[in-house]
């Protein structure tokens, strides 16, 4: 009979606690920004060897320091800098623009250029409206969603 007494103790004690949330009310980044870990997905040399650290973007070449598709950034990929394009990434973007499973990037030379051959993921089509700037990616792609 104590027992039970202690336990319903116990429980209406519990109970009288003001209840607490628990999760976060941060926001979270909306894009890629520094030290963000991303996926090498062209079929350049230094993009398909293994890395012992996975590739991470040390700046991001925009205003905001938030790196969007289509925005060039730069990497720190086995001990070198290497600029690279966003051409796709985890968090949702805008409307009507497709959501992936990792950071994608493609490795690119300073002037734009990409160094591999072909792109081995689906590019946004969004990044056709830039087809200027980044004619020669697109050009290697093969799908796009």
């Amino acid at each position: 009979m104590a027992l039970v007494r202690r336990v319903g103790v116990a429980l209406t004690q519990i109970l009288r606690l003001p209840q607490h949330c628990t999760f976060s009310v941060s926001a979270s980044a909306a894009a890629i920004q520094k030290m963000t870990r991303v996926r090498v997905v062209d079929n350049s040399t230094l993009g398909t060897t293994y890395h012992h650290r996975a590739p991470k973007v040390i700046h991001v070449y925009n205003k905001t320091g938030q790196g969007k598709v289509g925005d060039r950034v730069l990497l720190a990929i086995k001990g070198q800098k290497k600029k690279a394009l966003i051409v796709g990434h985890k968090m949702p973007g805008d409307r009507m623009a497709p959501r992936f499973d990792s950071n994608n990037v493609v490795l690119i030379e300073d002037n734009g250029n990409p160094t591999g051959t072909r792109i081995k993921v689906p590019i946004p089509t969004h990044l056709r409206k830039k087809e200027g700037e980044y004619s020669k990616v697109l050009a290697i792609a093969h799908r796009f969603v």
